[in-house]
């Protein structure tokens, strides 16, 4: 039975993941064109899906009954490509792993190639490009393709190795490079060639085979400003997340902003509603920390975003945690002030432990990995 199955692993030459939202009309034809491009190579086909509403991960599995190649990966309460993408590698079993979008943009003809080059040997990865000789942004507009190449060209901030297309989704790579990567990874937005290039330990030997990308048939593009937002991110934290966590950066500043919400609040209860310093004061409280909450729901925990009766028990849970750091914002600065110490380093040091405290619990048990 043991050597059965080592057998079957062996057979598996190429593990290819497949991140999908919303993309059930895409699944049968990517597959058709998967199978005709792979012929003659054993192969694996992983769907990891973020619980889309339009049926992927049933769709998928339907497929699974009678193909044992293809298996599906419903992940609930968690969003990302990237993310997504480290999954379904974790999932995977062959030395070679490949990485293709479910839109039918990347031409897969090319799969073949870009699996030699890292089976042999001749690379840790092969990427398919737009932007080396025969490639092409086929039908993209101007604007989008100069979006393209500005990202491209804040890449290059972040990498250890050159490569001309970053940005592209498609591409094929060693576990053994992965695996190296892996501990490094920050699993942000939807870029994850470059979030793997960034934290490979040592410069990884690439080759880029040239392809057109291709206009999509069925579904909606996933590129809108929360993509960009979230791509800077990630490069901000491939620059300095070894040295601060960049939640946390973010965290402390939507705090900023949530003081200046507090103390508009504030005012307005005061000099326009006339109501006592007391109550005032509450009602500031509640609205900054309801604003501080929305706004880290959308921004600082995108990936981890809380919606419907989750983002109303999130909310509660992060009103909890932050009167339990405003107690200890206070005790720690009463504590301080009272050892003869100005209060201005009383006040700082104390707004810093709330900070800490809000950012560390509510990372744990309002935004649950």
């Amino acid at each position: 039975m043991d050597q059965l199955l080592s057998q079957d692993v062996r057979e598996i030459e190429l593990s290819l993941i497949v991140p999908t939202f919303n993309e059930r009309d895409n699944i049968v034809p990517l597959l058709e064109k998967i199978e005709a491009a792979l012929y003659g190579i054993r192969w694996e086909l992983i769907v990891v899906d973020d619980n889309s509403p339009d049926g992927t991960s049933n769709q998928v599995r339907e497929i699974a009954r009678r193909d044992r190649r293809i298996r599906a990966v419903q992940r609930i309460g968690r969003r990302g490509l990237s993310s997504a993408v480290v999954e379904g590698m974790l999932a995977s079993s062959a030395s070679v792993i490949g990485v293709i979008d479910a839109d039918m943009q990347h031409d897969e003809a090319i799969l073949p190639q870009l699996w030699k080059a890292v089976a042999r040997g001749e690379c840790d990865l092969a990427v398919g490009s737009r932007y080396v000789q025969d490639g092409g942004m086929g039908e993209w507009n101007q604007k989008r393709q100069s979006i393209s190449r500005g990202a491209t060209w804040l890449a290059g901030l972040v990498l250890k190795t050159q490569i001309s297309d970053p940005m592209s989704g498609f591409f094929v790579v060693s576990r053994r490079a992965f695996e190296a990567s892996l501990p490094r990874l920050s699993t942000i937005g939807f870029k994850i060639l470059v979030d793997l290039v960034a934290s490979a330990p040592q410069p990884l030997k690439v080759i880029e085979v040239p392809y057109e990308f291709r206009i999509r048939s069925f579904g909606e593009s996933k590129l809108d400003s929360a993509v960009a937002w979230e791509y800077l991110v990630l490069l901000a934290d491939k620059l300095f997340g070894h040295i601060i966590p960049v939640r946390f950066v973010l965290f402390v500043a939507v705090g900023g902003l949530g003081l200046l919400v507090h103390l508009a609040s504030l005012g307005i209860s005061l000099k326009i509603l006339d109501l006592s310093f007391l109550l005032a004061q509450s009602v500031a409280v509640l609205i900054a920390m309801t604003f501080n909450f929305t706004v880290n729901n959308f921004f600082t925990y995108r990936d981890r975003r809380l919606t419907g009766l989750r983002f109303i028990y999130g909310l509660l849970s992060f009103y909890l945690v932050c009167l339990v750091g405003a107690v200890a914002n206070v005790g720690v600065g009463i504590y301080i002030y009272d050892a003869d110490i100005t209060w201005l380093l009383a006040g700082v040091a104390g707004a810093i432990v709330g900070a800490v405290w809000n950012y560390a619990v509510s990372s744990v048990f309002t935004w649950r990995k």
